[in-house]
């Protein structure tokens, strides 16, 4: 009876019935490149019902979605909070609550980084240090850490806006110079090479094909590091001055190489077979990601390009050469993800599905859904696309999968 009822209101809203979907665990998701494997109907409504909103306070945290239970962060009144909620009613099933600056240096402030779901817990890191291991069930704390007080780490100028990776027993943080590990279990310090300035990025994992070589890469403050997470010793670097140390985006890995992009523009790596610095395979100067990270769907990159203080444009780029092959203007700092063959982007408070296309930009849908600065990129999770603003309004919205 359930079954047949939940077939009779998807076709009654327009919407194929909901077959399979795909959990979000983590920042850029399960394979950590910004694809999910749901799903988007090939004949969308005019309009997406909006499911719930909500408000969880300021900042740019992104969402993890396990089953119904989807996680955020906010900050208000000088507190962070992690958030869980229903995934399809917005209901808070559980939060914590913790002292932490709002720290709005030239942008609103509020935390940056993402809750990371796994095995039943939930890792997150604050932007002034403080690390969190919680129960995904009940908010519990399993175990927490003041990783700026326990090690004197500098903070870079807009502080810390990693994500937690679990890799093994492993916490690997974008805190330090080459980065922090942790026990995931206790929090205890595993590694930790340079008390230094970090970068902004999150750790992302690489396997060089050519050798079988499982390395971690940290877009840290000043250089691409390949990193042993067993141990933290770094297995090369590959300089990368952007101004203001700015380092944010994640690298995105194509075949075997590195595409790495920044203010200071765009470039693809090959890292050798021997361990020694990736070599030049194209360098674009008119790319640049400054918060976002692009996708790669077959042979083409689909990115934001721009900063904050430049005009900003939606590109599809050959990731073979660097070419761009079509651009599309008047867009801010928002960010992308994709489902399948279509894009998926939060930008200017409006929800874009556009197919995957080097034939030029092929909007399916364009849907205002909040107000205000909206630079969190969006996550597309069991039937849902998640969307937030820096105010920290959040609205869920539905978009059954195949």
């Amino acid at each position: 009876m359930r079954l047949a009822l939940y077939i009779f209101l998807a076709i009654s809203h327009g919407f194929p019935a909901f077959v399979s979907g795909d959990d979000w665990p983590n920042w850029r998701g399960p394979r950590f490149n910004g694809v999910s494997r749901e799903k988007i109907p090939v004949d969308l409504p005019d309009s997406l019902p909006v499911l719930w909103t909500a408000d969880v306070g300021t900042g740019f945290s992104s969402f993890s979605v396990v089953g119904n239970r989807v996680l955020t962060m906010g900050n208000r009144d000088e507190k962070d909070t992690v958030w869980c909620l229903d995934a399809e009613t917005g209901n808070v099933l559980w939060k914590h609550t913790y002292d932490c600056p709002l720290d709005p240096l030239y942008y609103e402030g509020g935390p940056g980084g993402t809750p990371t779901v796994h095995d039943g817990a939930v890792y997150t890191l604050s932007k002034k240090g403080h690390a969190f291991c919680l129960d995904l069930n009940t908010g519990k704390v399993l175990w927490s850490r003041n990783l700026v007080e326990d090690h004197d780490l500098k903070l870079p100028e807009w502080s810390f806006a990693c994500s937690a990776l679990i890799e093994g027993e492993r916490v690997l943080l974008n805190a330090g110079r080459k980065g922090i590990a942790l026990d995931r279990n206790t929090g205890k310090t595993l590694w930790l090479t340079d008390p230094d300035t970090s970068g902004y990025a999150t750790f992302v994992p690489y396997l060089n094909q050519t050798n079988n070589r499982n390395q971690h890469l940290l877009f840290s403050a000043k250089s691409l590091l390949s990193i042993d997470s067993r141990n933290g010793k770094i297995n090369w670097e590959y300089p990368w001055k952007s101004s203001r140390d700015v380092n944010a985006a994640d690298p995105l890995i194509v075949g075997n190489d590195i595409v790495v992009s920044s203010a200071a523009g765009t470039k693809r790596l090959r890292p050798s077979d021997d361990g020694s610095p990736p070599v030049d395979i194209w360098h674009q100067r008119d790319l640049k990601w400054y918060f976002n990270p692009g996708v790669l769907i077959d042979d083409h990159i689909y990115s934001i390009h721009g900063t904050t203080h430049r005009p900003t444009e939606l590109t599809c780029t050959h990731a073979e050469t660097g070419e761009t092959i079509w651009a599309e203007e008047g867009y801010g700092s928002g960010g992308l993800i994709a489902a399948d063959r279509n894009i998926i982007l939060f930008d200017l408070g409006k929800l874009t599905i556009f197919k995957a296309t080097a034939e030029g930009f092929q909007p399916v849908v364009e849907q205002s859904i909040l107000e205000g600065k909206c630079w969190t990129s969006p996550v597309v999770a069991n039937g849902r696309i998640f969307c937030r603003n820096a105010a920290g309004n959040i609205a869920a919205v539905r978009v059954s999968v195949n």
